[in-house]
């Protein structure tokens, strides 16, 4: 049972150029990595992807992850960079309700 993709993955042959470096060389987040492994499994450029389950059993991820950086990865506009790296808080940091000053973020 083939399971199709919501929102597909197309990567140009620069992008996973850049995704394959980065997984194996230098030192980045495990989270990174692990959504950089997740988008260069989803890639449909480079032909037929795997079904969701086989991928995600593949990586030891979640299929809700799967779902969750192909979003991202659209929502992006492609940007391999913005989808891999950790979101940018959009709220100020919550005041504590006991002393009102602001907790460090």
């Amino acid at each position: 049972m083939r399971s199709e993709l919501k929102r597909p993955v197309t990567l140009t042959a620069r992008d996973r150029e850049e995704l394959l470096r980065l997984t194996v060389t230098g030192v980045r987040p495990t989270s990174s990595i692990r959504r950089a492994r997740v988008l260069l499994a989803l890639d449909i450029s480079v032909g037929e992807v795997a079904p969701k389950e086989v991928i995600a059993a593949r990586l030891g991820v979640s299929g809700e992850m799967l779902r969750l950086v192909a979003k991202r990865f659209t929502e992006t506009g492609g940007d391999i960079h913005a989808t891999i790296s950790r979101k940018k808080r959009d709220l100020p940091p919550v005041p504590s309700p006991v002393t009102g000053r602001s907790r460090p973020g």
